[in-house]
């Protein structure tokens, strides 16, 4: 029997469907030069050393260069705003959304979860025994607005015109207030593009490998060349699952529908994948997501992709690739083989490494989801800080994995996890004073850790009492403090629970590979160190 509860599927697609209804449009776009520039000089001030420098700083230098005509000019040649209009105006929303602190708690939030998602990848601590990527790359800046697109991205090589050195990923102003599965989709804008530019022939690599595999496989014809010729958004799907684990994959299928209702095609995933459609179908989206949560490796795996699978199979009728009918095992063996060779297969621009070798979901992984979805189910105080070893990607699993459990709350857990990835945020050392462009670069080597039961720290909401202690495992000052060895591994079936004085709410692991009951903040401060290499361990649509 599985573990795996979906009772509140149809609530999140709901929720999501009267998100992408919404009409805000966010804040109007900065058109008037004059105006546009002083306030940039004012909300650069606002921003980290990091990012005027990357973003705010070459923005004005281009506005300065383009004058006022220039500007009147490029606004006159891209009324829709689907170009170089588009573009600065995005980047300079982005630096005035986060200067002058529109929706603050939101935004930051939204901003937090780019962050991590982007040092998943590309920190030199993630990418341990695996070269720096060719080029560098900053995590985007958040912006809110264009509702009729639903999350998209610029990604650099486009903000690049404008001297821009980061991505701008945006969401629709409803999601700061409802719309939990879009969130999850980002794992899919900012674990994707940017980062397979950011190590030179990884891509083409990567698109030779699919075409290559699924020819071998005998598929029939066709089939290798879509799959190939959707590399982008297809690996994108692959990397956000490998960053975020099932939450992300069932998050797909369910963002989808809620999209395709709210666009009036009923809440159903789509079979038809045209040709001048750069995403795969729907429906082969929701196989792929199943095959590559298979191959993660924490023991819920195959129940979470059976889930998905069957999820997915609710809305398969007639498959249409291209211009050609697909028999649903044939799609399903396809996107077997794309997800093996994208997540697993070892390329050469990555060192004879794999993604999947980067970044994997684990146990361990699971087991803070289940300690943070906990906090994120009740009404207590939230802790003013976290172990090292949480990250906003836990923080986004558990909050979905939270809301489709039966009894689940979306609204009350949307609004905990905004506020659990603002206390993040404000720990973050890249929007503090120093140029650090992957916190995960940020970590110590220890020649020895100290046991895990003398290791004390706080994980403690305002309202615990003075003097709480709480007691359980060595924090791991770096994040590759997972190689301890087998006895934090082990730490998962100990008998007698790590307590926390003044914070012992047992919570359900709920959906989680965890098991048990455990005191809340101790089984999160135990789990956040147990095993975890900086979760390494671990679309536009």
């Amino acid at each position: 029997m599985s573990t795996v509860d979906l009772s509140h599927l149809r609530a999140c697609i709901e929720d999501a469907q009267r998100a992408a209804q919404n009409g805000d449009r966010g804040p109007s776009d900065p058109t008037q030069y004059e105006d546009l520039l002083q306030r940039l000089g004012s909300a650069r001030l606002k921003l980290p050393p990091l990012y005027r420098e990357t973003v705010a700083d070459p923005l004005m230098r281009a506005l300065e260069s383009l004058g006022p005509g220039g500007f009147r000019n490029l606004l006159r040649r891209d009324p829709q705003r689907v170009g170089a209009a588009g573009t600065l105006l995005d980047i300079a929303q982005a630096v005035l959304q986060n200067g002058e602190g529109y929706q603050e708690i939101a935004t930051d939030a939204f901003q937090e979860v780019l962050s991590d998602l982007y040092d998943g990848f590309l920190s030199a601590e993630d990418r341990r025994h695996v070269k720096p990527p060719d080029r560098g790359v900053i995590p985007p800046l958040a912006k809110w607005g264009e509702p009729d697109f639903g999350p998209y991205t610029w990604p650099v090589d486009a903000t690049a015109q404008f001297g821009v050195r980061a991505a701008i990923v945006n969401l629709p102003p409803a999601n700061a207030k409802r719309g939990l599965l879009a969130w999850a989709a980002l794992a899919h804008e900012t674990a994707g593009h940017d980062i397979l530019d950011a190590d030179t022939g990884l891509k083409p690599e990567m698109a030779d490998a699919v075409e290559a595999a699924l020819n071998k496989a005998k598929m029939p014809a066709g089939i290798p060349k879509y799959w190939a010729s959707r590399i982008d958004e297809t690996a994108s799907d692959v990397m956000g699952i490998l960053n975020m684990g099932p939450a992300a994959g069932i998050a797909l299928v369910g963002y989808f529908r809620a999209l395709n209702a709210a666009w009036g095609d009923g809440p159903r995933l789509r079979n038809e994948g045209p040709e001048d459609d750069p995403h795969p179908a729907d429906v082969v989206r929701g196989f792929l997501a199943a095959s590559v949560v298979r191959l993660l490796r924490f023991t819920l795996a195959s129940d979470w992709a059976d889930a998905i699978e069957a999820e997915t199979m609710k809305d398969v009728s007639n498959i249409v690739l291209g211009d050609r009918p697909i028999p649903t095992g044939t799609a399903r063996r396809s996107a077997e083989v794309v997800a093996t060779v994208i997540a697993r297969r070892r390329l050469q621009s990555l060192e004879d490494h794999a993604l999947g070798e980067i970044q994997d979901w684990r146990d361990h992984d699971e087991m803070i989801t289940a300690r943070l979805r906990g906090l994120l189910q009740t009404d207590r105080g939230l802790p003013t800080r976290y172990p090292q070893g949480v990250y906003a990607a836990h923080a986004v699993a558990a909050a979905v994995t939270a809301a489709l459990e039966k009894g689940g709350k979306v609204a009350h857990v949307f609004e905990r996890m905004e506020a659990m990835l603002k206390t993040m945020h404000n720990l973050n050392p890249s929007w503090g004073p120093l140029y650090v462009e992957h916190p995960g670069d940020l970590s110590r080597r220890f020649a020895r850790l100290k046991p895990v039961a003398r290791w004390t720290g706080a994980l403690a909401p305002p309202a615990t009492p003075k003097g709480a202690v709480l007691s359980g495992s060595p924090k791991s000052g770096s994040r590759s403090a997972a190689k301890a060895g087998s006895g934090l591994g082990k730490m998962a079936g100990r008998k007698k629970p790590l307590r926390v004085t003044g914070l012992e709410t047992e919570v359900s692991a709920g959906n989680s590979s965890a098991g048990g009951r455990e005191p809340l903040a101790s089984g999160l401060a135990a789990a956040a160190s147990r095993g975890k290499k900086s979760r390494t361990q671990r679309g536009r649509r």
